[in-house]
């Protein structure tokens, strides 16, 4: 497996301290980002996944605790919308030119607005998909925020 990747690329090209994590990823679990931290030994609640979704017809990244459900009501509020809902996968993969499973918010092929759920910038340093199946960066979250040009809101459920 590659440890460098679009998503670790553009961490290091905008100067963010962070580690890079393998671990075994289970093409079959029910929910990845929960898979994800419980191989890598981390609170569900420092490891984040990343979803893409729609608001009002335009995509955007959304990026919460791997244990929590993104609000729709929260999400469109936090982007100024009316209506939000999930990209399809095929749709997620074509936007962001990763595989689902692999999703970093990093690197993407286009960027588009992202929200970092506010509770995971409580965390010292979290975990975030590194661009491709079983591969995790850590660093602080507000470098992640920083880096993304992410709003912080709460918009998990």
């Amino acid at each position: 497996m590659s440890k460098t990747t679009r998503a670790t690329l553009a961490l290091a090209k905008a100067g963010a301290a962070f580690t890079v994590h393998s671990y075994d990823y289970d093409p079959g679990a029910d929910r990845i980002g929960l898979q994800a931290a419980e191989a890598l030994g981390e609170a569900p609640a420092r490891v984040l996944k990343t979803l893409m979704a729609e608001v009002d017809g335009k995509p955007v990244c959304v990026v919460v605790p791997s244990d929590r459900e993104v609000s729709m009501k929260k999400l469109a509020l936090a982007f100024g919308g009316k209506a939000a809902s999930m990209m399809k996968p095929a749709a997620a993969e074509r936007l962001t030119g990763y595989h689902v499973g692999g999703i970093s918010p990093f690197g993407q092929k286009r960027a588009v607005p992202t929200a970092i759920e506010a509770a995971a910038l409580a965390e010292d340093q979290v975990f975030i998909n590194g661009g491709q199946r079983g591969l995790q960066v850590r660093l602080d979250p507000k470098d992640a925020q920083r880096v993304l040009g992410a709003v912080v809101h709460s918009v998990v459920a």
